[in-house]
């Protein structure tokens, strides 16, 4: 075998199919488009999510209420849980959280005020609601928003 004997694989070639051109060559009359109907015509475009005339899935669903783009997510942390799992003079940050156990995703933290707390801790998280920074301060504890 040498480059003068070389050929491809047989059926590895083949003429092109050359549709709509006459009836003799067999693809003639609807050139493999079916009979009538839109994917016939010439100039047909297919839009994205079409499905044949089929009410589309994203027309389907039910859609209800309003869905805000802009909502802030907050993973949160109850006074009594502070309470039991840390001592007192403590400092609690967003990973001292996560060592501990008490928040499962990364992101941001707001401290809630359900439980009591007689512990004066340091706790700093994204947010606090209003009786959970008034319960650790009149524990004696303070309670730092980051940024």
């Amino acid at each position: 075998m040498d480059l003068s004997n070389l050929k491809p694989p047989r059926g590895a070639k083949h003429s092109k199919k050359r549709v709509g051109r006459g009836q003799g060559s067999g693809q003639g009359v609807q050139a493999g488009r079916g009979h009538k109907g839109a994917k016939s015509r010439s100039g047909f475009k297919h839009k994205r999510g079409f499905e044949g005339g089929q009410m589309p899935l994203h027309r389907r669903v039910p859609k209800r209420g309003f869905h805000n783009p802009f909502r802030e997510e907050f993973e949160v942390v109850n006074l009594d849980s502070l309470e039991e799992r840390f001592d007192a003079g403590s400092e609690i940050t967003p990973e001292t959280l996560r060592d501990r156990g008490l928040l499962t995703r990364t992101g941001r933290v707001k401290v809630l005020a359900r439980g009591d707390i007689s512990k004066a801790l340091t706790v700093r998280a994204h947010k606090f609601s209003g009786k959970a920074a008034e319960k650790i301060a009149a524990a004696g504890g303070t309670a730092e928003v980051l940024a």
